[in-house]
C-alpha cells in the first residue's frame, strides 16, 4: 500500500499553478466558442420558427434580432463561428500527424487568430453591403 498524497499538493494541474500561454488560451475559447455557437443556434431556431409561425411572429423575431442587442448577439455568434471553424482545421492537422513542433504550434495559433478576424470582418461587411 502506498502512502497517502501530501494535502498542500494539487492533485493535478489547473489554471492557478500554470501561467497562461497561447496554447492554452485557445484550447479554452476553443471550448467556450462550441458552447457560445449551441446557445447561438437557439436564437437561429426561435428565429425559424417564428417565421413558420406567421408574420406577426416573424416581425417579433426580426426586431429582437434587428435591435443594437441582436446585433451584438450575431456578432459575438459570428466571432465564434470563424474562431471554432478555423481552430477545428488546426486541430484537424494535428489529428493527421502535423504542426506539433512548437514554432509550427503558436504560427497557426496566430493564424487562426488572424483568420477569425479577416473572415468575421469580411462576413459582416458583405453582409451590411448585401443588406443596402
Amino acid at each position: 500500500m502506498s502512502a497517502p498524497a501530501s494535502s498542500n499538493r494539487p492533485l493535478s494541474p489547473h489554471l492557478q499553478v500554470y501561467k497562461p500561454q497561447l496554447t492554452s488560451i485557445l484550447s479554452i475559447t476553443h471550448r467556450m466558442t462550441g458552447v457560445a455557437l449551441s446557445v447561438g443556434t437557439l436564437l437561429l431556431v426561435y428565429w425559424l420558427i417564428a417565421a413558420a409561425t406567421g408574420p406577426e411572429a416573424f416581425a417579433t423575431a426580426q426586431g429582437l434580432i434587428g435591435s443594437p442587442i441582436g446585433y451584438l448577439a450575431l456578432f459575438g455568434w459570428t466571432i465564434a463561428l470563424f474562431y471554432h471553424l478555423s481552430n477545428g482545421i488546426r486541430h484537424l492537422g494535428w489529428d493527421a500527424g502535423y504542426g506539433f513542433d512548437l514554432p509550427t504550434v503558436y504560427k497557426t495559433g496566430y493564424a487562426v487568430l488572424a483568420a477569425t478576424g479577416g473572415l468575421t470582418v469580411l462576413a459582416w461587411v458583405v453582409g451590411l453591403a448585401l443588406q443596402s
